[in-house]
């Protein structure tokens, strides 16, 4: 049987299945089925900038007992109490998931802001995790703020915190940013261990008969993994940082196409809300099966095949792809419908 294992953020890993962050990562029987249905590390929910300045502020019951008419009612935000562990939970959560697991157990925080929820960072790294997962979650409304002053920001961040841990730092991406493969540069020369690719915006809805802005949940699919094999193909190679793709990865051959275009791990949430935790095994029989049928003994050696710098025509990545892409498609003369060239 093929070989499996690939290193990321250092970590020696037995597979590239990595179960993203989740509320299933909030349970450890659930971390244990992950593991025991073959997940190769597994990325706890995100502990959020928020919850740690509303706990060093002393703000929870202020905000929790106020008034709910104001145009600043706290009900417009999450009740970040309860949306999952609190700081010290979570620290517990961590200890208890390295006694339970034994593969490794990346945290994760999610901010944007230099302050001092960076150095609970540290505390995350005593409570034994793995490794930390920054996610870089962030709407920029202020037209004042151009894309260069936000994308100094975030290194700073990314060097800072790299500065008070020592162990491996992920930075998780938006696509939204000017120029992906020179600020995957930047963040790799930062201290970053890993770059995932890419963080699925939950971007607001309207209700018109309420007038509300209401948040709406759409799991991912796999249509939605080019995005993400596009730009590993393009990063591969030019940075130090190891890519993990997360966002659409749902079958044997999703995981491979990530892999074939550099990345070394396959991150899945969806799919496992989905399809259930034991679909980690049906992806590893599938990878495995694959890799037999076409002889190849292990998994690293596919890792990058399909790179921009290791396919022949590098333009398939590029602006000479837009009209071949366009061309694929002409009118049926009896209907008008489009219909796509083989």
């Amino acid at each position: 049987m093929s070989n499996l294992s690939t290193r990321y953020m250092g970590l020696n890993l037995k597979n590239p299945l990595v179960c993203s962050s989740s509320p299933l990562c909030d349970d450890l029987d659930a971390l244990r089925r992950m593991e025991d249905s073959g997940a190769a590390a597994v990325v706890l929910r995100s502990l959020f900038e928020e919850q740690l300045e509303l706990e060093s502020m002393g703000l929870d019951y202020r905000l929790s007992s106020g008034s709910h008419t104001g145009a600043e009612a706290p009900s417009y935000f999450p009740d970040m109490p309860t949306y999952n562990l609190g700081p010290d939970a979570y620290l517990d959560h961590i200890r208890r998931a390295k006694e339970t697991l034994e593969i490794p157990v990346i945290a994760s925080l999610n901010g944007v802001s230099p302050g001092g929820w960076i150095q609970y960072s540290k505390l995350i790294e005593q409570a034994g995790a793995d490794g930390l997962e920054l996610n870089l979650y962030d709407i920029p409304t202020d037209p004042r703020i151009s894309s260069g002053e936000l994308e100094d920001g975030y290194v700073a961040l990314v060097r800072q915190l790299n500065s008070i841990v020592s162990f491996p730092l992920a930075v998780k991406l938006s696509p939204f940013f000017t120029s992906p493969a020179a600020f995957g540069v930047r963040l790799s020369e930062a201290g970053a261990d890993a770059l995932v690719l890419f963080n699925r915006f939950y971007q607001p809805d309207l209700d018109l008969e309420t007038l509300d802005v209401v948040p709406r949940l759409h799991l991912s699919q796999s249509n939605e993994l080019p995005l993400r094999l596009h730009w590993t193909a393009i990063l591969f190679d030019h940075v130090k940082a190891d890519i993990g793709i997360t966002g659409g990865v749902h079958s044997p051959l999703d995981v491979l196409k990530c892999m074939m275009v550099g990345a070394r791990v396959a991150m899945l949430t969806s799919a496992l809300l989905t399809h259930g935790i034991e679909h980690l095994t049906s992806l590893l029989t599938g990878v495995h099966r694959w890799l037999d049928e076409h002889e190849y003994p292990a998994i690293q050696p596919v890792q990058g095949c399909m790179s921009l710098s290791s396919i022949p025509d590098p333009r398939a990545y590029e602006r000479g792809n837009y009209m071949k892409v366009l061309q694929s498609w002409i009118l049926r003369h009896d209907s008008g419908s489009p219909v796509e060239q083989s």
